[in-house]
């Protein structure tokens, strides 16, 4: 989601990468889940994301409609999120005890937070969001093992690609609005409902989607 926001007042005045320290260790939380809830429709999906929740969980995207995420329109384009239910508005992933039952396969945005990513010409960086998270005494971490994601490099180049794609996508929407259902489904349709195989590279076949080769 794209946000015009003051730098020197949500961060620390710092831009990091990921072979940086930052601190923002939590050290595990213990329950506290005060980001797992009231989230809104924030914590959006990227193709990855559905993809690691389709492996982990066994199941399909429309599945995962049906109960765990919801479709909400992010930016004049209508994207998947992470649904918060009850009166709480907590994450349909958290357990009973606070703690995430997906936490092995758990999304890009939740391995981030705090961190936020800013947006350059060429790739991002990484924020710390000072404000977001209540835990004091937060420890240093370097931001490559705070994100735990395998092929980092490969999934930087896949996010900043991603958002690159959103972005053209947005530009065909914003001056007609009338396009924002049939730019949306192609892109749903594309990178989301139609399935990825398991035991296949995901990037590989994300790119192919990306040049809207055969799936």
């Amino acid at each position: 989601m794209e946000r015009n926001i003051d730098m020197n007042e949500v961060s620390d005045g710092r831009l990091y990468t990921a072979n940086d320290l930052v601190k923002a260790d939590c050290r595990g939380c213990h329950g506290c889940a005060a980001c797992c809830q009231g989230m809104g429709h924030s914590v959006i999906l990227d193709p990855l994301d559905v993809f690691w929740l389709c492996c982990g969980l066994g199941t399909g995207f429309e599945a995962l409609l049906a109960e765990r995420i919801e479709l909400y329109i992010a930016d004049r384009l209508i994207l998947p999120n992470l649904r918060m239910a009850g009166e709480e508005e907590r994450c349909t992933f958290l357990d009973p005890e606070g703690r995430c039952s997906i936490h092995g396969f758990r999304p890009g945005m939740c391995r981030l937070f705090p961190l936020g990513r800013f947006y350059e010409e060429q790739g991002f960086r990484y924020f710390l969001q000072v404000h977001e998270c209540p835990k004091p005494d937060k420890g240093k971490v370097k931001v490559r093992k705070w994100l735990d994601i395998p092929e980092l490099k490969r999934y930087e180049r896949f996010i900043t690609d991603w958002h690159d794609f959103l972005k053209e996508q947005r530009k065909l929407v914003e001056t007609d609005p009338e396009q924002i259902k049939p730019v949306s489904m192609e892109l749903l349709n594309r990178f989301y409902v139609t399935p990825y195989e398991p035991d296949q590279d995901f990037y590989e076949q994300f790119y192919r989607r990306l040049k809207n080769k055969s799936f």
